[in-house]
């Protein structure tokens, strides 16, 4: 047993220590003026979110969840489409695709643990409406084959992109490639609210309009709805606190950044697979995911030496319960089961110190001896 203070994989405290006085200045004022539904801090925040991303609309809603549901069903996705995504996201990425009443589609994964656009195009059919690509880690997707496929087959492109706010590929932000880019703003992410959060973010302002209006009950004035609804709305007190958090993003991003570099340089790479970043990209790490044999064993054992690591994601979807619908078995995706008993997530969180970073790499590399 390690002496040292143990290493959390997450640490929500050490983070909220740094930004007290900020977040609770924003609280504060958005308590005082009573105003806690709608109101200029939601209208300000998706101003400032369509600018960083480069697009020209952002919608606030209540999670990232929602921001594919909201979207897709505002871009006539529905009943029998199809939509093709990875099967190793978090169970949200197919949900909503089902949820809506579409099909989830998958097709498998690269090395990187992204889609690959060849897999992609063989799960082509005619009911294809759309292709998902989900930006897992911080990593966007390579998606310059994947819209020359959209393109070619005239589909449309729903970004999940809940794990990749700031991230780039090719000098664009995640969020501006689709027709709608979808985010979460959930507490674990690197731009997190205090509760659950998400947005959507689009080119199309006709889009933009139809979802702040299916997000309130498709209200358009009081008490008259123009189609029924939801309550998918971002409370005001979290987007009081994620405008503050958006000023501070690039900080976050560049600690983060720093912590996988000293990753990188320390972890053994006969032992430690870890994907390359490669020029095109800038990968904002939302987590480190490393790959090794001997998983569960290394798990254990930085759990003995009290260093927190966790598992995104044990099961792919395609073999959860919930898929069991759409009849698929053990080895339909090959490279993302494999991936599935072999990943693994080192604490990347921007709070560690280097002194943490260096007893967690030591800990995996005397592991493996």
């Amino acid at each position: 047993m390690n002496n040292s203070a143990p290493i959390r994989y997450v640490d929500m405290a050490a983070q909220f220590a740094e930004q007290r006085d900020e977040i609770m200045a924003r609280v504060e004022a958005v308590l005082a003026e009573g105003k806690l539904v709608g109101g200029p801090d939601i209208e300000l925040l998706e101003q400032e979110i369509a600018g960083f991303c480069g697009v020209a609309h952002a919608v606030a809603l209540n999670s990232g969840t929602d921001a594919l549901a909201l979207g897709m069903a505002a871009l006539g996705i529905g009943e029998g489409d199809e939509v093709i995504l990875p099967p190793n996201s978090f169970i949200a990425s197919a949900a909503a695709v089902a949820t809506i009443g579409a099909v989830p589609v998958f097709a498998d994964v690269r090395d990187d643990l992204n889609i690959d656009p060849e897999k992609v195009e063989a799960a082509l059919t005619p009911q294809t409406k759309a292709i998902m690509p989900v930006h897992l880690t911080g990593r966007i997707a390579d998606m310059t084959p994947l819209e020359e496929i959209a393109k070619q087959h005239g589909l449309l492109v729903i970004e999940d992109a809940s794990q990749s706010f700031g991230s780039r590929y090719q000098d664009r932000l995640a969020g501006s490639f689709g027709d709608v880019g979808c985010f979460s703003a959930h507490p674990l992410k690197n731009f997190n609210a205090a509760g659950d959060s998400g947005f959507l973010t689009t080119d199309d302002g006709e889009l933009a309009e139809k979802v702040a209006k299916m997000r309130n009950h498709g209200l358009v004035g009081k008490g008259l709805s123009e189609a029924f609804g939801y309550v998918s709305r971002m409370d005001t007190l979290q987007a009081a606190i994620l405008r503050y958090k958006l000023e501070v993003l690039s900080d976050v991003i560049e600690r983060r950044r720093r912590n996988a570099a000293l990753y990188r340089e320390c972890l053994d790479p006969a032992h430690v697979f870890m994907a390359p970043e490669r020029d095109m990209e800038f990968n904002t790490y939302h987590t480190f995911v490393i790959q090794v044999d001997r998983r569960d064993e290394l798990k254990a054992h930085l759990a003995e030496h009290e260093i927190g690591s966790a598992i995104h994601y044990p099961l792919p979807i395609h073999l959860q319960p919930a898929a069991g619908y759409l009849g698929h078995k053990a080895g339909d995706f090959p490279v993302a089961e494999k991936q599935a008993g072999r990943i693994l997530s080192l604490p990347i969180h921007q709070t560690l110190s280097h002194n943490d970073l260096r007893r967690v790499a030591d800990a995996v590399n005397g592991f493996f001896g």
